[in-house]
This record gives structure tokens, C-alpha cells and sequence, in this order.
């Protein structure tokens, strides 16, 4: 039920792979024991995207293709990204984690992409949800 016109929040799980492994938040922790800075700067972006699920936009996050979208992070001239997707309403999936210097690689998109066909046909059985 939507009150006052607004989404209900969007819950957030990360991508888990076959083997139990967690890419998002691995990267995440390992950033933050290099950058604090930015790993606090990717966590701000998580409960924004929780906050405001579809409706979040640049500069936090925008869309990619096959249904991919980035939240968008930059400390200095480095810029983070966490790729993401929709599955089911109200739930986004973190799907991979980078350091990026010009576009977004193909091949993390495709990896994003592929992420998002496993859920697709196992449910959230690739899903985390903690941290």
C-alpha cells in the first residue's frame, strides 16, 4: 500500500554465489580497510537505495542496460561502483562491487546481468541478507 504517494523502502540483499561467497561485501570490507572513507561513502548509498528503491538518480545512482543499475560513489578521483537490479517489487539486489577509471566494463555489466538470470531462476537462493 503506498501512504502519502511514496514506495514503501525497497529492501536490499546482496548477491550470494553457489559456494556461499558474498562479492559485494567482501569488497566492501576490503575497501573499507584501505578507504574508510569510501566504504562509509558506499553504505550512505545502500540506505539511500533502501530509502528510495526506482526513484534514486544521479548523483547516487543510475541505470546501465539489461536492467542494471550502478550507485555511483567518488572519493578524490577514484570512482566505486556497486552494480544492482530489481527482483520481485520492493527488493534490489547487490550484484558486484568495483573501482572504475572511464565506463563501466562490459564484462562487469555481463557478470551483473548473469547475477540477475541465477535469481531469476533459483528465487533468492543467491541472496544475503545481513551486515
Amino acid at each position: 500500500m503506498y501512504i502519502g504517494g511514496r514506495l514503501p523502502p525497497t529492501t536490499v540483499v546482496f548477491y550470494r554465489d553457489a559456494a556461499g561467497r558474498v562479492p559485494v561485501l567482501d569488497w566492501i570490507r576490503d575497501l573499507g580497510n584501505r578507504n574508510l572513507r569510501a566504504a562509509a561513502q558506499i553504505r550512505e548509498r545502500i540506505r539511500l537505495l533502501e530509502i528510495h528503491g526506482h526513484d534514486l538518480r544521479r548523483p547516487h545512482a543510475a541505470p546501465l542496460r539489461d536492467g542494471i543499475h550502478e550507485l555511483r560513489v567518488r572519493t578524490g578521483r577514484v570512482h566505486y561502483r556497486v552494480l544492482n537490479f530489481f527482483h520481485a517489487t520492493g527488493v534490489a539486489v547487490l550484484a558486484s562491487g568495483l573501482t572504475k577509471e572511464a565506463d563501466v566494463d562490459d564484462a562487469e555489466i555481463d557478470r551483473a546481468v548473469e547475477r540477475k538470470r541465477r535469481i531469476g531462476f533459483h528465487s533468492m537462493d543467491h541472496t544475503y541478507r545481513g551486515a
